[in-house]
């Protein structure tokens, strides 16, 4: 596909992927918060009492729902840094961009099926923070493989301000990102409670990474 379409028409292909990419990203982060259902009490039900014990009932889905929020913009700064540098597209960056949305969509399901059950009664139950987990782990690979394919010259769709060394370290930010959630299996093990909680400690992993490999992880999240 490159070079078939004029400099001006190309251009408006790749903003047309950009702002597909954009909405799909929007749609998704909105569609955390629907996961969460307001209230329904009436008549004697309307208590102070019932409407406080039922909203303690949604802090584990707020908590995945603030989680997931922040992980979808991180997701979203990194790929808008990362578009910043393309000038140019091909098949199979349209389909690596796919994939990695395809994992971005599934986001408020497996945010939504972690909060559901991961109150005092469930949350003995692995599936759910497995499958979360999955997912975000799906999310970090899938970026990984875009910044791989964006930053190898060969490929030329990006222009010569992508340097090795912003690639290098934005691919080590994709691993370290993944690993830490990776790790939330091996707690649940240990003690399911805690693991929903763990991938929180992600920004002091990052900043653990930076100290024992100076010289990269130098770019903003």
């Amino acid at each position: 596909m490159t070079n078939v379409h004029p400099e001006s028409r190309k251009e408006f292909q790749l903003e047309r992927l950009i702002l597909f990419t954009d909405a799909v990203f929007a749609i998704a982060i909105t569609l955390l918060i629907i996961e969460i259902k307001v209230p329904e009490l009436t008549g004697n039900e309307a208590t102070e009492g019932a409407l406080i014990s039922y909203l303690g009932h949604l802090i584990p889905r707020f908590a995945g729902f603030f989680i997931s929020f922040m992980l979808i913009g991180m997701y979203w700064t990194r790929h808008h840094f990362l578009f910043g540098f393309v000038i140019d597209y091909t098949p199979k960056l349209i389909w690596l961009n796919m994939l990695f949305l395809l994992s971005i969509v599934l986001m408020p399901f497996s945010t939504g099926l972690f909060g559901e059950f991961s109150t005092p009664a469930t949350i003995h139950l692995k599936t759910p923070l497995i499958f979360y987990v999955a997912n975000v782990c799906a999310t970090g690979f899938l970026l990984y493989f875009l910044w791989a394919y964006i930053g190898n010259p060969a490929n030329g769709v990006a222009s010569q301000a992508l340097t090795p060394g912003i690639v290098h370290d934005a691919k080590q930010r994709a691993l370290v990102v993944s690993l830490v959630f990776a790790l939330t299996i091996g707690m649940a093990m240990i003690d399911t409670y805690a693991s929903r909680y763990f991938p929180i400690l992600t920004p002091v992993f990052l900043r653990v990474a930076k100290r024992l490999f100076p010289g990269t992880l130098s770019q903003t999240v």
